[in-house]
Parts: structure tokens; sequence; C-alpha cells
């Protein structure tokens, strides 16, 4: 049998008014019964009646997610919890690739294809925070990343500098004193490789270690090839070093692989953690530490932020909002002993 609103509603102790409005996205439920309804919701498999709500509003049920490139991994995996964020909610995502390239974004955000959209997350990586003017648009956008901020609309991030911080805080609590960075980007103001080394320096400064710019590897790219390169270069300058924190996961596997093929134990004569918590660290020999930086509470939050503008007819959220997301360290063997590992 079809399960229905009503049925929706009886499992999860609500009313069918509240179950309208999650489905919906509206802003005034409590977390834990918006919770409670969804997991209803996923548990009798309800389908909305797309084509009559949006008939209804307006609207055509579909949001946008805009990402520099499914290329990389980390946007890859959001683009898989959006997915599944607004297939809860009964909308569909299609996504799109800027290349990370200003004009392509630009052109994005005054496109005639977003006419088919109720609504766009945007993840931009060539604007800045000068182009923050640009968001003012006449549809629901949320915000992604950290290129732009202190624009007019809803921005979701996550906590760079605390990740970088805790990521660098890991080692040196490990005893390590010479820590390496990868993936620095030369005369960077905003974004997630600055972010991240001010997470660095101020945790090296707590901890009453000396800065050594040597130790600071500059890469635009962030891919593995990238992060293979930067540890070849480190190796070859012939500064000591006995751990490597890499500003994201590609690089970190990339350095993984260079530190093994030159027979340079991890984490006995190296420690490496990265940033971003791919599923594949989990499988790579040694599994690499990372910091996870909550990327599916990213998705959730974003997709239902957007739901709640798209929904907002009479004003009613308000000012624009930044929502920040918590982050976790994950511990595993790239940065402990395979004893201290398995006795967690």
């Amino acid at each position: 049998m079809v399960a229905t609103l009503k049925d929706v509603a009886g499992a999860a102790g609500v009313s069918v008014k509240t179950v309208s409005n999650v489905v919906n996205g509206y802003q005034f439920v409590k977390a834990s019964t918006r919770e409670r309804v969804l997991s209803a919701i996923e548990e009798l498999g309800y389908q909305p009646n797309l084509a009559a709500r949006n008939l209804r509003a307006g609207r055509t049920g579909v949001i946008g997610l805009a990402v520099p490139s499914l290329s990389f991994s980390y946007f890859a995996e959001l683009a898989d919890a959006v997915l599944e964020a607004s297939r809860k909610l009964g909308f569909v995502t299609l996504i799109e690739q800027t290349g990370g390239d200003r004009d392509a974004e630009l052109e994005l955000l005054r496109g005639s294809r977003l006419s088919m959209l109720d609504g766009l997350l945007f993840s931009p990586l060539g604007m800045s925070t000068e182009d923050a003017g640009y968001l003012t648009v006449d549809y629901p956008l949320v915000l992604l990343g950290e290129r732009i901020f202190g624009g007019p609309t809803d921005h979701v991030v996550m906590q760079n500098v605390n990740g970088g911080y805790a990521a660098t805080e890991h080692l040196l609590r490990s005893g390590r004193r010479r820590v390496a960075v990868l993936g620095a980007h030369v005369a960077e103001r905003v974004g997630s490789a600055s972010l991240r080394l001010q997470g660095y320096q101020r945790a090296l400064a707590d901890f009453d270690v000396a800065p050594d710019d040597q130790l600071v590897v500059f890469r635009e790219g962030w891919h593995r090839t990238d992060g293979a390169a930067a540890t070849r270069e480190l190796l070859d300058s012939g500064v000591p070093f006995d751990a490597i924190f890499a500003l994201n996961d590609e690089l970190a596997l990339g350095a993984l692989r260079v530190l093994h093929q030159e027979n340079i134990g991890v984490p006995d004569d190296v420690a490496v953690i990265g940033f971003d918590n791919l599923i594949e660290g989990q499988f790579a020999m040694p599994s690499l530490s990372t910091i996870d930086p909550g990327r599916v509470a990213i998705a959730d939050r974003a997709v239902s932020a957007l739901i709640e503008r798209i929904g907002d007819r009479d004003g009613a959220v308000g000012a624009p909002r930044v929502i920040e997301v918590p982050f976790t360290t994950v511990a595993r063997e790239s940065t402990m002993s395979m004893s201290s590992v398995s006795s967690r």
C-alpha cells in the first residue's frame, strides 16, 4: 500500500499538519520533531505528490547544486549528500559544474536555466568576497564554501580555522614538532587553504613550536598528484619533518603514496593527517587520519535552509544567516600505531 501523510503522522506521533510542514520545508518545526518525521518518511517510503504540491505553490520541485568539479572527491560526496537530503524532502536536485571559473560562476548566477529551479545551492571557487554583490539575485540562494563572506544570502560554512588547529594539535600532542603543511596557496587571503593554514599557525603558537617557512609547501592544485609532487619537493629539500598536515585528503593520499615508495614509515617516521574525511581514506594503507568537516550536516542544513527560503513568501525567515556545522577529528593508523588504533 502507498503510504500517506496520515500514516507518516501516526508513525512519528505528530499531526498531519506537522508532517506537511516538514515536507514543505517550513522553519517552525523543532529539530527533534523534524528528525522523527524524516525517519518515518524513510521507513514508510512516503512519496509526496510533487506535481500537485508544486502546482499549488507555483514551483517546479527542483533545486540546483553548483560545484566547481565532481572530479574532486569532496564535491562528489557532497553532491551525493545533497541529493539524499533533498530527496527526503521531496525535491529533485540538478547538478552543475562550473570548473571553478569565475566567468562561468557569474554566468550561472544570471543564466536562463535557473528559471527551471526553485532555488540554488552555490559553491563558488573562482569568485571572491569582492564579488559578493553578484549574489543579490531574485531567487532563493544558499552559499556554500569559503570564498565569499558577508554576502546577502544564507551561508553554510565549515570550521576551517578550528579544523586546521585540531589537525595540527592532534599531531603535536603525539609528540611531533616538525609539522609540514601541503597545499598552501600563494597570497590567498580568503579561502579554505588560508583558513586551515591559520589554524595550523595558531596551534604551533599555542604549543610554543617555532614556525618554519620551509615546512609550508605551496600547491594551487589539491589532487593526489599535487600531494605526491609536494611530498617529493619536501623530501628533496632535505628539510627535516616528522609529520604532514595535508590541507585536504586528496593531498594526503598522494603524500602517503610517495612516503611508501621511499620506505618512510607511517606513522613511525612521519605521521600524516588530512582534511575532509573522504570515504577512500578509510581504505588507504595505512588508513588516513583526518578532520571530518561535517559534510552530511552541511548538505542537510543547506538543503533545509534553501527550502525554507523557497517557502518563505512573507519574509518570516528574516535576515541572511551564517550556519556553522561542527567538525570532528578522526584518528586512524596514519597518526597512530596499529596497537593504539586496535585498542580504541
